[in-house]
């Protein structure tokens, strides 16, 4: 369906699509009038809040930045302090070992030393006792001896002649010597 324009009944539709110089005059004033307006009143306001936002985004992305660069920072430090952690760590544990081995020497030295009185000890009450059982063994031997000596003296003088021979035999070995 097409429609067909006439001058007479539509000519509102026409106006617009060829406007005359009034409708582009009083267009134009409109248009200057609004521009003015905003101009005048909107644009300081919205410009105003625009740099007010540039700045506040600018302001967060200099915090940003500053943050990054603090936990930079930060992680920096806290990889020191650990290095030194574990360091302190390593120093504390052989330390420990370093301890425990001076200990464990310490204490087989004692043992040995120990060990030492101790084997000592027992040689010496070994020597002791085996010297006693010897003083008493001679001194039983003696014993024995003496009484062995004195039996036989009494069973070979116990005859006169036998005494009297005796007691010559004694007397020549003393004039000789």
């Amino acid at each position: 369906m097409e429609r067909v324009y006439t001058k007479g009944k539509n000519t509102k539709a026409m106006e617009l699509i060829k406007p005359e110089i009034g409708l582009i005059f009083w267009m134009t004033v409109s248009f200057l009038a609004v521009l003015f307006i905003l101009g005048k009143f909107a644009w300081p306001v919205i410009l105003k809040s625009l740099r007010e936002r540039e700045e506040s985004i600018a302001n967060a992305l200099n915090s940003a930045q500053k943050a990054k660069e603090e936990m930079a920072a930060l992680k920096s430090d806290n990889e020191k302090l650990i290095m030194q952690a574990r360091a302190e760590r390593d120093a504390l544990l052989k330390e420990a070992r370093d301890t425990k081995d001076a200990i464990i020497a310490e204490s087989k030295n004692k043992a040995q030393a120990e060990a030492n009185k101790i084997m000592a000890a027992a040689r010496e009450s070994i020597n002791n006792e085996k010297n006693a059982a010897i003083n008493e063994l001679k001194n039983q031997v003696a014993a024995m001896s003496i009484e062995i000596a004195e039996k036989i003296l009494r069973h070979e003088l116990a005859n006169d002649d036998k005494q009297k021979t005796l007691m010559d035999g004694l007397m020549k070995d003393i004039n000789l010597n």
